[in-house]
């Protein structure tokens, strides 16, 4: 049972108070593109590192609150296939946030009860980077309460591109026919075979695209914008995006 908490309206964001929430049916996964970081900080003549920095602050609110309330699975997108382009100075002081946070995080990460996993291209990243996390995954991986997954270099066309790879030497090595391939063949070999399909996608700082982000995965989500930046995003703004999700009907392509 989700754990029942009381809702403390902010008057000052957002301008529309968002209504109490149904705590009994809330999405079991929660996804989120953390934009606008570099924006926020350049907005505030800061350089775009104090925007990650503040982004990964709001993290542990966003976190702490998902835990709170009850939800499954919340699923980050932390750093992308893609993000390598950006200046070697911005990379490198991305792969050392998760070293950071883990560092002065984890300990009430395992008294929250919380799971830290991770999806993506876990071999690319720095020696650092992976020590930290993994030692999160290991010291968290008998915790049975909120799964934190971190996409991180992580690429849904790649993370594609990988499973039809798998599949076609299943084929070639005689272990997997034709016939049986389908979506099912398909979900089993992604990064996400363990987790349940994201209910509600949301995306921050005004973008309203997916910048190749669990595309197979998001195919009957629920898609929540803001045009709020990542660092000033907070628990009332999650709770309104929770609440935009409860007043839909998904149909899942039916009627």
């Amino acid at each position: 049972m989700p754990i029942k908490i009381p809702f403390t309206k902010i008057k000052s964001k957002p301008e529309e108070q968002t209504p109490d929430l149904d705590y009994n049916h809330l999405p079991s996964h929660v996804a989120i593109i953390m934009d606008g970081n570099g924006r926020w900080a350049k907005s505030k003549g800061l350089p775009r590192i104090a925007g990650h920095k503040e982004g990964m602050n709001v993290v542990k609110k966003i976190v702490r609150h998902a835990s709170n309330l009850g939800i499954e699975v919340l699923t980050l997108y932390a750093f992308s296939t893609e993000n390598w382009k950006r200046p070697k100075t911005e990379v490198d002081f991305l792969m050392k946030l998760p070293m950071e946070f883990l560092n002065t995080y984890l300990p009430e990460l395992i008294e929250k009860n919380v799971r830290v996993e991770t999806i993506g291209d876990f071999e690319r990243l720095p020696h650092h980077t992976k020590k930290a996390v993994q030692e999160a995954k290991n010291r968290t991986s008998q915790n049975t309460g909120l799964v934190l997954n971190f996409a991180l270099n992580y690429g849904s066309r790649y993370e594609m591109v990988k499973a039809v790879k798998q599949v076609a030497d299943e084929v070639r090595d005689g272990d997997l026919v034709p016939e049986d391939i389908d979506e099912d063949c398909i979900s089993d070999r992604l990064y996400t075979a363990n987790l349940k399909e994201p209910d509600l996608l949301i995306r921050t700082s005004g973008e309203q695209r997916l910048s190749n982000f669990l595309l197979w995965q998001l195919a009957y989500s629920e898609f929540w914008f803001t045009d709020v930046y990542w660092p000033d995003f907070d628990e009332t703004y999650f709770e309104k995006a929770l609440y935009d999700y409860q007043k839909r009907k998904r149909r899942y392509g039916g009627i």
